[in-house]
């Protein structure tokens, strides 16, 4: 007969909790995994935070209102870290041997030890590939970047030639990688204060520098949530008691406001382009203007069937109503006269049906992936912006003309008019002012349309 222990040894509880004891230096609250055995806890840091204004208290989840894809991708390794967790004490409890909460914990890292031959610029290119996969590929953009920028301080560090980083060279890349790339625990606080000094001995601001940074941050929160990096090597200042680390904050991100005034637009409208590419440009700055700063990438994929209406005395489209790429904010604005008449001209050129494109900047049959339309856009985006800076010179507008910053002047010229910053936010889709950030169709309202009229 089979013997029976007279005891059964009992199963941890494991959970994710939003730790609110410790405040970050961003204000921000850790993820904490909480171990419970025999009444005893233990409490293991994610590397994962977020800002109190985003966690809904009374139901103990993060708000919807958070943006995506950052929230799904939250919610994504903050499971990992507790079904690690939960494995572990599953696997102690039918094992049936004694053990507490720290054991759990000594079981669920071991995963890691198995793991540790991921090493940095391989697991960006994974990260990379997998944004690509899911559409992001702008954010794709930036990781592959943040790699290309880490090999080539790598091999300077180390005396080695430089990655190649040209198209057609991506095989020998891949096998520079493998031969010099590093393990995540070498990423410590002298390797980036050293990549900083290198980074600002070639010019970079901190506007770039905090990009960089914030994108390794992502990368090492990303690879420790995964169990890939350990966490006790993690360089970047949590909290303002950890002064020794690296602290991304530092950077003054804080840029010069860009606008024009009202005079200057007036110039603008007045000149008149001598090539086809230089009416495009500025075609394209008074559009966002007066579309409520409709930003360069929306602008560019507007289609036929997302302007509506008709305005009796002109014939011309009434309304504007599309889906910003960035948030997915819907918008549904009023198409003041001079917008109007820009679409409308263009009506017998690029309408040949309502899926056809405003603009004549992206062919539905050239940029049909979405790397194309990206890689489509960076380089027209380039022509418009060089284009914006003659056409300003000529105009005489001191300002360097960018389409960024015809959604400032907008802005700033609503604002002047007497509408609320609460009302230029919505119109803008700024995702820090709106309770309501995701969907503005409710905000489509006659509040918005008498401010827009202050642009006239």
């Amino acid at each position: 007969m089979a013997k029976t222990t007279e005891h059964k040894e009992g199963r941890a509880t494991v959970k994710v909790v939003y730790y609110t004891y410790k405040t970050l230096a961003d204000g921000s609250h850790p993820f904490m995994v909480r171990i419970t055995k025999d009444r005893k806890l233990k409490y293991l840091a994610t590397g994962l935070s977020l800002h109190p204004k985003h966690w809904n208290e009374k139901k103990k989840e993060i708000r919807k209102s958070y943006p995506e894809p950052d929230r799904e991708n939250l919610l994504i390794d903050l499971q990992k870290w507790e079904t690690k967790y939960t494995d572990a004490a599953r696997d102690l409890a039918n094992a049936d041997s004694a053990h507490d909460a720290p054991a759990v914990a000594a079981k669920g890292a071991e995963k890691r030890k198995a793991t540790r031959r991921v090493q940095l610029l391989a697991y960006i290119e994974e990260l990379a590939a997998g944004m690509v996969r899911a559409g992001q590929v702008g954010n794709s953009i930036i990781y592959r970047d943040l790699a290309s920028q880490l090999a080539k301080f790598i091999a300077a560090e180390t005396g080695l030639p430089e990655p190649p980083l040209g198209k057609g060279q991506e095989a020998v890349k891949t096998a520079w990688v493998a031969a010099h790339d590093i393990p995540f625990d070498r990423v410590t606080v002298a390797f980036c204060n050293e990549w900083e000094a290198t980074l600002r001995a070639t010019g970079a601001e901190d506007t770039t520098l905090s990009n960089r940074f914030r994108t390794l941050r992502a990368v090492l929160n990303k690879a420790i949530a995964n169990g890939v990096a350990k966490p006790e090597s993690y360089p970047f200042a949590r909290s303002v008691a950890e002064k020794h680390k690296f602290s991304v904050g530092k950077f003054d991100v804080s840029t010069a406001k860009r606008a024009i005034s009202r005079a200057d637009l007036r110039r603008l409208e007045a000149l008149q382009p001598t090539t086809a590419r230089q009416r495009l440009a500025k075609e394209v700055f008074l559009f966002s203007f007066y579309g409520g700063g409709i930003n360069w990438v929306d602008l560019a994929q507007l289609r036929w069937r997302d302007l509506s209406g008709e305005a009796p005395s002109t014939g011309y489209p009434e309304r504007l109503n599309y889906v910003r790429q960035k948030t997915g904010g819907k918008f549904a604005l009023k198409l003041l006269a001079p917008a109007a008449a820009i679409v409308a001209a263009y009506r017998p050129f690029t309408c040949a049906a309502p899926d056809s494109y405003v603009f004549p900047i992206l062919d539905p049959v050239k940029h049909a992936s979405p790397t194309q339309v990206k890689n489509r856009l960076h380089k027209v985006l380039g022509m418009v912006n060089e284009d914006l800076k003659e056409l300003g010179r000529l105009a005489g507008i001191a300002t360097p003309l960018t389409t960024y910053v015809a959604r400032h002047s907008m802005a700033t010229t609503l604002r002047i008019s007497g509408a609320s910053t609460a009302v230029i936010s919505q119109a803008m889709g700024h995702r820090s002012e709106a309770t309501t950030a995701v969907y503005l169709d409710s905000f489509a309202s006659e509040l918005i349309d008498n401010a827009f009229d202050g642009l006239l």
